[in-house]
């Protein structure tokens, strides 16, 4: 934590949608180190939407707990709606009693189209007038479908305060569909895994 000032809570996090569908696209992790062992997590959601920033580091940390990992949410210890001074967020940490932080912030947005082409066979020939109109109903023609939606790319980033290093980070992409708390569920499940799978989050 060497800059003047730290802006980690100025973007919007998730928006107010939620996804359908959520996966890490990339990942690194720090070679120097071999099985971290942190004592407390501090997790941060960068936005200014207090509900979303509150039950997304609500989510995250029954998560950690629920995997061994001791950790606690930054409006505890930051209770504003905004970027803080690097002098706040360190004096937060030393509340926290915390040597990792877990932050996540929206990287971009994407609105994507997908089309569906429409369809029509004609039918054969039948003859007589029922036949056509029962045939009309069986092969009537299908316009094209077009749905559009908005995928999010985030980033959540692990910190070893002790070291001020970065020991992990991962790029995820979520497709938004409107459920915020699935949304968040999903996240934090897909990140908490891939720390697990690369072994960040062994219990001090």
């Amino acid at each position: 934590m060497t800059s003047r000032s730290l802006p980690i809570l100025a973007l919007v996090l998730l928006v107010a949608t939620g996804c359908s569908s959520t996966r890490v696209v990339s990942e690194w992790r720090n070679p120097e180190y071999a099985s971290p062992e942190f004592r407390r997590i501090m997790v941060v959601g960068v936005s200014q939407q207090p509900s979303i920033r509150r039950k997304f580091e609500d989510a995250f940390v029954a998560k950690l707990k629920e995997a061994g990992v001791d950790a606690v949410p930054s409006y505890v210890y930051i209770p504003e709606d905004g970027p803080v001074a690097e002098s706040r967020l360190e004096e937060a940490v030393r509340r926290a009693n915390a040597d990792a932080a877990l932050i996540t912030k929206l990287v971009r947005a994407e609105r994507r189209t997908e089309v569906i082409p429409g369809y029509y066979a004609p039918p054969p020939g039948p003859v007589g007038l029922y036949p056509w109109y029962a045939a009309a109903w069986a092969w009537y023609y299908e316009p094209p479908k077009i749905y559009e939606r908005v995928v999010y790319v985030s980033e959540t980033s692990l910190y070893d305060l002790r070291g001020n290093r970065l020991v992990w980070s991962g790029t995820v992409q979520t497709d938004a569909t409107g459920n915020v708390d699935k949304a968040i569920k999903q996240y934090v499940k897909t990140v908490v895994k891939a720390l697990e799978r690369d072994g960040v989050l062994a219990a001090a």
